[in-house]
Order: structure tokens, then C-alpha cells, then sequence
């Protein structure tokens, strides 16, 4: 019609962040040239969570709403031509959950306006995303301070005949991180055999859970870095520091459609063996001091020696040839990479609106408040001889999965095999 030369909506002081049970305010601004009769004027504010079955498809499955609320800003009249305010005030409710955004599904926060006009006229509408931040504080996560420590031993063949084991102990410095922090790893290796192992490697990896019709899983390598082998009849020590970035905060509670949990896994090449530690993203850093393992040449606090076993009888020539246990070797950094977000990803949204909350970090003042895209990257400190250079290895998925190509759905259970209903299901942490 030509008549309408602006229609926006501002939010008050600019704002983008709001925190649940917070007020939003803002103004619906209009400009027109000539005079516009309507029928009402309406400005509405809606959170809701929309899932997909195809990645960045727009057609959704399955969605769920967290708050509707409408205001009449004008009833039946006509608007004269120049600038026109319209104020709007909402409460936003205590349950919102975080804002998110991954290729399966999105929580979206918007205000929206909307201009009726009489009959066979043209309605206007003008909408406005804002973000809600709802903090995960880690310390009312049970055990958050307690030491995060996983093992495994495997038995591996060699020479047709010979035996040995591998003992894997990996430990973390914490359970819980918030953007900015430095995660501290340590895995402990004894070699129990005549044969040197491959590589050890550790991939922090993301595992995001969408409810469609079924349970569709993302998994995703943030990043994994490699060290090098363990000698023949040796115990060594492998030591790494992981940046954590600005990724979106675990579980997003408040939403029963998407799910995020974060895993770090160390694994053997040969024998293969695997421990994975569950970790925690959130917003509000533990404040106790952390209980875990200081860097040492022992195992952590709490953990069980490993004591090299007898070897077989086949064994007996290389047991007396063999040198015994000394203090643990420091493994070296051979390579690591980082994921890339993904094309449609490409940027990862992150704002640093509200202000710090009580009891938040101080010592993380440029880590971003809020990231609701997945996909970010992570810088790692190897410690070792050389500089580290980009591995070529795959991904390294939680063990009930398989390197394919995503979305990944998780493998029916038996039950499921032998009945023909619908499942119901959860995801898989």
C-alpha cells in the first residue's frame, strides 16, 4: 500500500538478555505516509521449542510452548500519517528455559506486533527475537567438587600367542566448567605387556538429544588431541589442557524436547579401550576447591594402585627379561584439531548480556553469558617436544554409537525388537 515507511520493535535499553521472571518492556514504533485505518493493534510475546526430523529443515515434527501472551495496543480507528508509539510491558515467566539453536530443532523467544487492517487490506506484522538466560549453576549439581575419575583394563593378544593387559585411568580436575575455564586432564597408562600400545587420544565430544518422532542424537567432536604410545612394560603419565569455549549450557531445563550432555573420552588405538567422563557446561562456576587429583607421578586420590599382573606362562621369557616398574613416563602431544562448525553454523551466537549473576566467575570477565549455537571450537595447551600438528583420525562417538552419518538414532532395545508399539523413549546420558 506504500502507507507504512517503518514498523519495529524495540526493546527497552536495547536489551537482547532477559532472565526468567524478569519484565520485558519495549515499544512498537510505526511510520506512515498517508493515514491507515485498522482494526486493532496487537503485540503478542511467545517461547516455544520447535523440533525437526531433517537437519535445518523448516517443516517441524514436534513443539512445545512455554508462554503466550497477547496485549491490545489500539482498538478500531485509523492512524494518522506521521510517527507512532505504541509501549508494551511483559512479565516472562520463571520456567522459560535457555534459548538454543541446533540443526534438529531451536528454542525461540520472540515479541511480535501486528497491525489488522479492514477487510481485503493487507495485515502488518513485525516481529523480534530476544534471548533468555536461565544460569545452570553447577554447584547444585550432586558431587560437582568431587573427582571426576573413570578406568578400564583390557586384555590384548600379540604374537599369536603371547598375552598381556592395558590399564587406563583418566581423571579430570573437575566435573563442571563454565566458558573460560581450563579443564585439566590426566590419564594414567601401564603397559602390561611385550608389546607397545598406539596412540592415547581424548575427545571432548557433544551430544545433543532432539524428540522428533524418535529420539535423534548429534554427536559432534568438538575437538581431540593425540599422544603418543606406551613403551613395552612401562607406566606413563599423559598431561592436557582443554580451553573451554562459549558452548551452550547442559540439559536446558525447562525443555523436554532437547537435551545437551557433554562427554570427555580417552581411548587406546591398541588395545582398544575406553573411559568416558561425563562433564558439565553451565554458567556459574563451582566456587569450592576442587577434591580431585593434583598432577603427580601417582594415580588419583582415591583410586585403587594398579599392580602390574603376573604375565601368562607363555610369557615367561620376556618376564625375565623385562625391566620392572619405575616412576611414570610423561607422554607427549603428537597432533590435535578442532572441529569446524558447520557451514549453516558457521557463526556461533554468543551475547554477554545480563550482568554477572552472584557468586559467577570473576576471574572469566570476557567469557560470553550465552551461547545458544552448537558447533563451537576448542583451543588445546598440549604439553610436549614440538608443536602439535592437525590429526586426519575420526570422530570418536560415545560407545553405543557408530561413526556414521548423523542423525544418529539410538539402536532399539530388545523390547522394542519383539513389540510393534511405539516406543517411548528417553535419551541416552
Amino acid at each position: 500500500m506504500g502507507r507504512v515507511q517503518l514498523f519495529e520493535i524495540c526493546l527497552s535499553h536495547g536489551r537482547s538478555v532477559y532472565s526468567p521472571g524478569e519484565p520485558l518492556a519495549g515499544a512498537v514504533r510505526v511510520r506512515l505516509g498517508a493515514p491507515l485505518p485498522f482494526r486493532d493493534i496487537r503485540v503478542s510475546c511467545t517461547g516455544s521449542c520447535r523440533v525437526s526430523d531433517k537437519a535445518n529443515g523448516t517443516a517441524w515434527v514436534v513443539e512445545e510452548g512455554y508462554f503466550n501472551s497477547v496485549l491490545s495496543l489500539a482498538d478500531k480507528g485509523s492512524l494518522s500519517a506521521g510517527e507512532h508509539t505504541f509501549s508494551f510491558q511483559f512479565l516472562l515467566p520463571a520456567t522459560a528455559p535457555t534459548s538454543f539453536e541446533g540443526p534438529f530443532g531451536k528454542i525461540v523467544h520472540q515479541v511480535q506486533a501486528t497491525i489488522h487492517t479492514p477487510r481485503f487490506s493487507k495485515d502488518h506484522q513485525c516481529s523480534c527475537v530476544f534471548y533468555i538466560l536461565s544460569p545452570l549453576n553447577l554447584n547444585s549439581i550432586p558431587d560437582i567438587e568431587q573427582p571426576n575419575v573413570a578406568s578400564t583394563t583390557k586384555k590384548f593378544s600379540y604374537k599369536l600367542v603371547k598375552t598381556g593387559s592395558v590399564a587406563l585411568t583418566a581423571s579430570t580436575d573437575l566435573r563442571g566448567y563454565v566458558a573460560g575455564q581450563v579443564l585439566r586432564l590426566q590419564a594414567d597408562i601401564e603397559n602390561q605387556s611385550g608389546k607397545s600400545t598406539g596412540p592415547v587420544m581424548a575427545s571432548l565430544l557433544q551430544k545433543v538429544s532432539y524428540k522428533a518422532k524418535r529420539w535423534i542424537y548429534d554427536l559432534r567432536t568438538i575437538a581431540e588431541v593425540e599422544g603418543s604410545g606406551v613403551k613395552a612394560w612401562r607406566r606413563s603419565q599423559w598431561q592436557e589442557q582443554i580451553l573451554l569455549p562459549a558452548l551452550p549450557q547442559s540439559a536446558l531445563p525447562g525443555c523436554s524436547l532437547i537435551h545437551v550432555d557433554y562427554y570427555l573420552q580417552v581411548s587406546l588405538k591398541a588395545p582398544e579401550a575406553t573411559v568416558t567422563l561425563p562433564i558439565f557446561i553451565g554458567n556459574i562456576a563451582v566456587n569450592q576447591a576442587p577434591l580431585s587429583p593434583q598432577p603427580g607421578p601417582g594415580p588419583p586420590p582415591g583410586v585403587l594402585s594398579l599392580v602390574p599382573s603376573a604375565p601368562p606362562q607363555e610369557d615367561v621369557e620376556a618376564v625375565a627379561g623385562r625391566p620392572h616398574f619405575t616412576d611414570p613416563v610423561s607422554l607427549f602431544t603428537t597432533s590435535h584439531s578442532q572441529q569446524l562448525p558447520p557451514a549453516t553454523f558457521g557463526t556461533v551466537t554468543c551475547v554477554s548480556e545480563p550482568g554477572p549473576q552472584d557468586g559467577s566467575p570473576a576471574s572469566y570477565p570476557l567469557a560470553p553469558a550465552l551461547c545458544i549455537s552448537t558447533g563451537a571450537t576448542v583451543p588445546y595447551f598440549a604439553e610436549g617436544p614440538g608443536g602439535p600438528v592437525p590429526t586426519t583420525s575420526t570422530s570418536i562417538l560415545p560407545p553405543e554409537y557408530s561413526s556414521q552419518c548423523h542423525p544418529y538414532e539410538a539402536p532399539p532395545s530388545y523390547e522394542q525388537s519383539c513389540s510393534s508399539a511405539d516406543p517411548s523413549l528417553t535419551p541416552r546420558s
